[in-house]
């Protein structure tokens, strides 16, 4: 009897701490998603690593498996190996999610800057409540939308794909915005390098008011297309069997790959 008792005790706590995380915004079991053909992971769920964050460097962390970001103006640029990450025709996919009142944006066609805002290339724009008015699916200053299918506290999918002169951002599988660049354009005035043309990806830390989620960050490219799916922990393709396991073991990655 006191040895089912405890059985029962000890199921009793475990159902309780697994409904605590179930029922918190952001959930610790965070849910991964098998890379397609020709996608390739650029966030492995643990670390920082293959990112570089500016300035007020602390407002981008990882927590329960998504990057964090919030706090002090910073970016979190993406420098790691794919695609030496300098990309043009691309298709980026992941996760997101706002708190109330927050504000972020993906940034892409971008490079490193230590400070200010970034000054080269488009921002997708992330923000369900935020002061600002240009909501989540608004390709900042460029096209802007005033309403979101999303909200606060929900994690949605956002799909940014770019092709030529062509901007495509999708939300939970639906487009919500269509850009196509053509020539001059009024707010180049205000910020020249608001133009597509080549670079990498970068996640904002917009204010200390703002917390936002990003997880399952995932890229396709036309050299990444023809491409076996990467290990999302190790970024190791095209390798032979024994070169995988000797990697697996030094890292102690995790992935299933033989």
């Amino acid at each position: 009897m006191i040895r089912s008792n405890l059985v029962i005790a000890t199921l009793t706590t475990i159902l309780a701490a697994l409904l605590l995380a179930c029922c918190s915004p952001i959930s610790s079991l965070a849910i991964e998603i098998p890379l397609e053909a020709g996608w390739v992971s650029l966030f492995d769920g643990e670390s920082l690593d293959g990112w570089s964050a500016s300035e007020h460097k602390d407002s981008c962390r990882v927590e329960d498996g998504s990057i964090l970001v919030g706090g002090e103006r910073s970016h979190l640029f993406y420098s790691g190996p794919v695609d030496d990450h300098d990309f043009t025709d691309f298709e980026l996919k992941l996760e997101a999610m706002t708190t109330p009142g927050s504000n972020s944006g993906v940034f892409f066609h971008t490079e490193y800057q230590e400070t200010d805002w970034p000054a080269k290339g488009h921002e997708a724009q992330v923000n369900t409540t935020h002061k600002d008015w240009r909501r989540t699916g608004s390709l900042y200053g460029v096209k802007d939308i005033r309403e979101t299918p999303v909200s606060d506290n929900e994690w949605f999918d956002y799909h940014i794909i770019v092709r030529g002169n062509q901007v495509t951002l999708k939300v939970n599988g639906e487009t919500v915005n269509e850009f196509t660049e053509e020539g001059d354009a009024p707010y180049l005035a205000e910020r020249p390098g608001r133009k597509l043309s080549s670079g990498t990806i970068a996640l904002q830390a917009h204010d200390p008011d703002s917390l936002v989620y990003f997880r399952n960050i995932r890229i396709k490219t036309p050299t990444t297309a023809d491409a076996k799916p990467a290990c999302k922990h190790c970024q190791t393709k095209r390798r032979s069997k024994s070169q995988h396991r000797s990697i697996r073991k030094r890292s102690k990655c995790r992935c299933r790959r033989r």
